[in-house]
């Protein structure tokens, strides 16, 4: 097996797999346009040589986008990190990067009637993605991407409890937007939607599952290393709180 990959492939894999509506590179920066999709997609990140008279020029950008100055701090971006934070800006969201063999996840079949892979998604998953607070502004995201992906669906007690979303990058698949309905929460339901993902993704040729989750999310943590999945990295955002714009 491979060496896996690094924060960085995980990083690209995230963001060819939930894409930005627009991004364009300005001078240090690549700047995203969001439209409403999260802070995955509407966050600037650096690529190149930066001045801190340069953050200004982001900020005015991302103004003009209608969104919050926004910025993503990737592993080795720690001088951005202390920039942004002397000028202000508030730390949100740390967030782990997970990943693991595919095979971990395949080695077990998905009983009969319990989790399924399908696109376009059905009425039901789009409902438990509205209760779950994913409107349509992230699932439009879903429609952007152009890599093969597939929705998941998931049964629990002989009624719908779960939803996500998985696609394929670099070999990797990354799954996202994940959510169990909170009535059917504690039942395995999430695993054994990992693990159809995961033998969808094989079959379109994925070497590793992967997924970001925030930090904070306690019952995902304990879920994916239940999964034997690892941490192989961590970013998270830095966000100028003020009256301009609109919160990403």
């Amino acid at each position: 097996m491979a060496l896996s990959p690094d924060a960085n492939r995980l990083l690209a894999t995230l963001d060819a797999t939930w894409p930005a509506a627009a991004k364009v590179e300005a001078g240090p920066w690549t700047l995203r346009e969001g439209r409403g999709g999260g802070s995955r997609v509407s966050a600037a990140t650096i690529r190149g040589p930066w001045r801190p008279e340069d953050i200004a020029a982001a900020e005015k950008s991302m103004r003009l986008m209608g969104q919050q100055p926004l910025f993503m701090i990737r592993p080795g971006e720690m001088a951005l990190d202390r920039e942004l934070a002397a000028l202000g800006y508030e730390k949100r969201d740390v967030t782990n990067l997970w990943v693991c063999p595919i095979e971990t996840l395949t080695d077990r079949k998905v009983p009969l009637v319990t989790a399924f892979t399908i696109w376009e998604p059905l009425a039901i998953m789009l409902e438990l993605w509205t209760q779950g607070g994913i409107g349509e502004e992230r699932r439009a995201v879903m429609d952007r991407c152009a890599l093969p992906k597939t929705g998941l669906f998931g049964r629990v007690s002989d009624k719908p409890a779960g939803t996500g979303f998985a696609a394929v990058h670099d070999g990797i698949a990354m799954v996202h937007a994940l959510l169990i309905a909170e009535a059917h929460r504690g039942k395995g339901l999430g695993g054994w939607m990992m693990r159809a993902a995961a033998f969808w993704a094989q079959r379109k040729g994925a070497l590793w599952m992967s997924l970001a989750a925030t930090e904070s999310n306690v019952a995902a943590s304990a879920l994916y290393s239940a999964l034997r999945m690892e941490i192989v990295g961590q970013y998270h955002y830095r966000i100028l709180n003020d009256a301009e714009g609109d919160d990403p």
